[in-house]
């Protein structure tokens, strides 16, 4: 029996509201943030059989539910969960298997463990593949701009959220030097002790300070969950590669502008076996989808219904499975963008080369050969 998924979207901002709600999108802040908070969910997609290379396959919806990034965060949880119930609820009638968590909807309150309580069918955030398609695509971009991924440190943004922690865990076990970043002081004896318990602690240091991270680090991993960018372009190093998952972006976009030397890549992107069907606008090109969307598909096609990536404690058990498993239908990492633009090979080699001028300018400086021009 084939296994239908559903998946569940907001609008990040007004622009993805008029999308599908052209009409509402013209309305005053005000009054449309207290339209958005009485809307009902409704079906934003209806999505034929996606074909896996094995021949299994599986359908499903897009589950709207109407509130932004910052209303799931900022309104009260009790309110949010009832939208996020509602939604769910949905799904199930529509004849879903399995409901994956998209964008906010999997950060708000609990991350899905209230939901998959009272939901008859299976949970997941899609947080796993978010974090295996990160590492994968922070690795292949290192590798383009002259980085050597097992030696250069490594920084991790949002460190101590659910796809930041497993991030740190991973890049950690691999031997890496990783600087995690942290806004919340209060879980810095929580997070170090996870560390200590599987004898990582040696390979990590745990800082608030964003820009002192970011100045140690040239590999960036960012997954904050900020409703604002958080990395301006004095921030990085030279030659610095930024995988940002974050929806909304953690990197601002003035760094595409006044930092040719830097590859910010559009991170948690896959490439659906045989193209997407779906007809929804994702702003993606036509055979990619976010791998949180795509965990839930692997899933609904491997027949795992079950809660994969739950809550905020995954595992790197399970980021490694669902890779592979992604893997065997045929699922892949996509094509690099970055702000929402293709990168193509030349423009790669453009960014590493104008990397190569700015490092060997640093050295300069750092070794008192040249005055220390402005910005480097």
């Amino acid at each position: 029996m084939e296994r239908r998924f559903a998946f569940l979207i907001h609008p990040f901002e007004r622009r993805d509201i008029a999308r599908k709600l052209p009409g509402v999108a013209a309305l005053p802040d005000p009054t449309l943030d207290r339209l958005l908070r009485h809307l009902p969910p409704f079906v934003a997609d209806r999505i034929e059989r996606v074909e896996s290379d094995l021949g299994a396959g599986a359908s499903g919806w897009l589950v709207a539910t109407p509130l932004t990034s910052r209303q799931l965060l900022e309104l009260p949880w009790p309110w949010v969960y009832r939208k996020l119930l509602a939604a769910g609820r949905k799904a199930v009638r529509l004849g879903a298997h399995i409901l994956g968590l998209g964008a906010f909807t999997a950060v708000a309150g609990d991350a899905g463990v209230s939901l998959a309580k009272r939901l008859p069918i299976a949970v997941t955030t899609g947080n796993s593949y978010t974090v295996a398609t990160a590492v994968e695509a922070a690795e292949r971009g290192a590798g383009w701009m002259g980085w050597d991924p097992d030696t250069t440190p490594w920084a991790v943004l949002g460190a101590t959220g659910a796809v930041g922690r497993v991030c740190v865990e991973m890049l950690a076990a691999g031997g890496r030097k990783v600087y995690a970043h942290m806004r919340d002081g209060q879980k810095r004896e929580v997070f170090q002790e996870y560390f200590r318990q599987r004898g990582l602690d040696g390979r990590l240091s745990l800082d608030e300070d964003l820009r002192r991270v970011l100045s140690r680090a040239p590999l960036v991993i960012a997954c904050s969950s900020a409703l604002e960018a958080v990395i301006q372009p004095d921030d990085l190093l030279p030659g610095a590669v930024v995988c940002d998952v974050a929806r909304p972006r953690d990197v601002s976009r003035q760094v595409s502008d006044l930092r040719p030397d830097v590859l910010v890549i559009d991170g948690g992107l896959v490439k659906v076996p045989g193209g997407y069907p779906g007809t929804l606008d994702l702003g993606l090109p036509p055979d990619t989808v976010y791998a949180c969307m795509a965990e839930t598909m692997v899933l609904a096609m491997e027949g795992r219904l079950e809660h994969f990536s739950l809550g905020r404690s995954l595992t790197a058990e399970r980021v490694r499975e669902i890779h592979e498993l992604a893997r065997k239908h045929g699922f892949q990492l996509a094509a690099f963008r970055s702000f929402d633009r293709a990168l193509t090979r030349e423009a790669m080699e453009r960014t590493r080369r104008q990397a190569e001028i700015r490092r060997s300018d640093r050295r300069k400086v750092l070794t008192g050969d040249r005055p220390d021009p402005v910005g480097v």
